[in-house]
């Protein structure tokens, strides 16, 4: 089904409905809208029959054009009488060139897409399932928290349902599962690997394999199930070395151990005790690389690929970069360590290699490459630490801020392997986030504590936004923490100085005694700051 919609005014959606002669049904997104909806009333609208809105548990339900807006409601469909011949010279192109978003996931990597897609000129609404309370009370999406997004029947109903052009899946765990494969079976535009692709982080065995047969620089390793072996090799090449779970561990896979004993309790933790489970049935022990890490991200449509601007996270959960391995607690972009000279490097040795490679293999990689680098200090030069299959969080925060191009278009062109005429637009200056996070994380920690001040923290600064990771809301409409990464205060200014001093105003302005976040994030970026650490 085609779709056109009209978001955010429900005056101007009236008037825009009664002045239409086309027959495709109308998706009008009121999540923005504030105020009382059941007072909206559809009465003077002339050209349409009824309208339909889908309500959890029931159903889609219909009314007739003298009904009043029911308050359940988020999204609903319009449908037009045919009054004559379809206006197809309309100056905004609305008709022909629009697109409708589904984004998968529920995180502030969703969130960022879903506030990037919804400032894109093609797109008409942005659903996000499951999303979270973030995105909704923000209105950047509507969030469909019922839907199951690992039940890909489900979701192929639903995007024919709501005449979804575009699907975008966030999260890793979908993409291995194959919900790109199903969707794209059905003709669904799906941005992200199939899963066959997403084995590039799946599994960090079949990444270094990679490496090892089509030449892309990265730290000598080996791949072991037995602990024994595991612990000799360790002993043989010495500390400080890297220890990998092989699967999917949700940021948390990696120890850095700088004593021999760290690295084999590490192995124990994985090999013997199962703290990631069959994540953490065979491991990568690999070199220790001395340099400094940044984030490279290339958009791919699985002959062609194009970099992404530059961007730079801090791993480790504790200020001067201590304690152990996160999800992320913050990023800033550009990253200056990524001059215009390795970016070309990246490209050329690591990024198409890989991309030839997958091709080779048989398994066409379109999606978001996310290599995670080492520069490394002896050399100067870039070697890959691993791959991610969709976009980094933290990272995707500060460059969806930075997006000026049409993002819906953008992500089109990959899924119909149209890259090679693409270029993309950013914003001068800089972005950064600082994660909050509840105490204790990446540990155990306590799930229910109340956020305040969020909406007045966030007009305290200009060109700030806070993105949620982990949030929900109780009947009395406070913000609750329910992750370890709960918000990403993300800021852009002329330079990192700028953009850090927005961010840090904002964060220290949020009511979160529960919630703790680094105090130095950017700090190799700064210039009286610029030293070369162990990560």
């Amino acid at each position: 089904m085609c779709m056109a919609s009209i978001a955010y005014n429900a005056g101007a959606s009236l008037d825009f409905l009664n002045k239409r002669t086309t027959i495709k049904p109308f998706l009008v997104n009121l999540s923005c809208v504030a105020g009382n909806y059941s007072s909206v009333s559809f009465a003077t609208a002339q050209r349409w029959n009824s309208i339909q809105w889908p309500i959890r548990g029931v159903g889609v339900r219909s009314l007739s054009k003298s009904h009043s807006l029911p308050r359940v409601f988020k999204c609903f469909s319009v449908s037009l009488e045919q009054s004559g011949a379809i206006n197809k010279g309309d100056k905004d192109g609305i008709f022909e060139e629009r697109v409708i978003v589904l984004v998968i996931g529920g995180g502030g990597r969703e969130h960022a897409l879903c506030y990037a897609l919804q400032r894109s000129p093609s797109c008409d609404a942005v659903f996000c399932a499951p999303g979270n309370a973030g995105i909704a009370a923000q209105g950047n999406a509507t969030c469909i928290p019922d839907l199951d997004i690992f039940d890909s029947s489900a979701v192929i109903s639903f995007c024919r349902t709501w005449g979804v052009g575009l699907v975008v899946v966030g999260p890793e765990a979908p993409l291995v599962a194959g919900l790109v494969n199903d969707l794209v079976n059905a003709g669904i535009p799906t941005f992200g690997p199939s899963s066959e692709a997403a084995v590039l982080e799946g599994s960090k065995d079949f990444m270094k394999k990679l490496c090892d047969k089509y030449g892309i620089p990265t730290a000598k390793y080996q791949t072991f199930t037995d602990p024994h072996a595991a612990k000799q090799y360790i002993q043989e090449q010495g500390a400080p070395i890297v220890i990998k779970a092989d699967g999917l561990a949700a940021g948390k896979g990696v120890v850095v151990a700088m004593t021999l004993e760290e690295a084999y309790e590490a192995v124990d933790s994985m090999l013997v005790k199962g703290v990631f489970g069959s994540a953490g049935c065979r491991v990568i022990v690999e070199e220790f690389l001395e340099g400094e890490e940044a984030s490279f991200f290339a958009l791919v449509d699985g002959e062609n690929a194009i970099p992404l601007e530059s961007a730079q996270d801090h791993k480790r959960v504790g200020d001067g970069d201590t304690g152990p391995n996160t999800g992320g607690m913050g990023a800033y972009s550009p990253a200056p360590v990524l001059t215009e000279e390795l970016k070309s490097l990246v490209m050329s040795s690591i990024i198409i290699p890989t991309v030839k490679g997958m091709s080779a293999e048989g398994c066409k990689f379109i999606g978001v490459l996310y290599a995670g680098l080492m520069i490394e200090k002896k050399s100067g030069l870039p070697k890959l630490i691993e791959y991610n299959v969709r976009f980094g969080d933290p990272e995707c925060q500060v460059l969806m801020v930075r997006l000026e191009s049409d993002l819906a278009q953008v992500l089109l062109a990959a899924c119909r392997g149209e890259l090679s005429g693409v270029s993309l637009s950013w914003s001068p200056g800089s972005a950064m986030v600082v994660v909050l996070a509840s105490q204790g994380y990446p540990g155990t920690y306590e799930k229910g504590t109340v956020i305040r001040n969020l909406e007045e923290a966030e007009l305290i600064a200009p060109s700030v936004k806070i993105f949620h990771a982990g949030t929900t809301i109780d009947s009395d409409g406070n913000f609750l923490a329910v992750g370890g990464r709960v918000l990403g205060v993300t800021a852009m200014g002329k330079d990192i100085e700028e953009a850090r001093e927005r961010a840090y105003q904002v964060v220290e302005c949020i009511n979160w005694p529960e919630g703790f976040y680094r105090r130095d994030i950017g700090w190799r970026s700064l210039p009286h700051k610029q030293l070369t650490t162990r990560i």
